[in-house]
């Protein structure tokens, strides 16, 4: 198990196992056996290509071990946006905690509002990387559970869980650059 205030990496993969990108900095706030959570402001993400941006908006990231996504909240001054992606578990090694991207997307405002994205990309790879008549049917299952979550509120989608735990990220970074 991952301690709190650990630093990762972070790197998601395509289907046919090409990288897609790589988030250099996150801080472990909690793990358990069955979801890992951290949390980065302004941290370097590399796309495949070589080309890297800094993230502008502090974050917290929900990693599920049996999930088929994962879920970004985002904190802005505006209230808290969450980015939701359709992905595979994750899996972690020494070297990243790593996980495959499989392109459907979930933008959910701060009302609770939320709009599925990237459904032609999604279309266009499982056509192109021949994804699994079960694969498809996991993937879409798990969409309609973000969908619930969301119009539940449940676990990620709790304002004030966001917050809290991005208060234990500001508090462990503030600890080790004390040391």
């Amino acid at each position: 198990m991952k301690q709190p205030g650990e630093k990762i990496v972070v790197q998601s993969y395509k289907h046919d196992e090409t990288l897609h990108r790589i988030w250099a900095n996150a801080h472990v706030v909690k793990h358990t056996p069955s979801v890992m959570i951290v949390a980065n402001k302004r941290t370097k993400v590399i796309e495949s290509n070589g080309r890297f941006w800094f993230t502008k908006e502090p974050s917290v990231t929900w990693f599920f071990k049996d999930q088929w996504f994962n879920i970004i909240g985002i904190l802005r001054p505006t209230g808290i946006f969450y980015y939701c992606n359709i992905a595979s578990p994750f899996v972690l090694d020494e070297e990243a905690l790593k996980y495959i991207d499989y392109d459907l997307d979930v933008k959910v405002r701060p009302d609770h509002s939320y709009k599925v994205l990237d459904r032609g990309e999604y279309n266009k790879h499982k056509q192109k990387m021949a994804y699994s008549k079960p694969l498809k049917a996991i993937l879409e299952r798990e969409l309609q559970t973000i969908k619930s979550w969301i119009e539940h509120k449940e676990g990620p989608f709790d304002h004030d869980y966001v917050l809290s735990l991005y208060d234990v990220f500001k508090s462990l970074t503030q600890q080790n650059t004390s040391k």
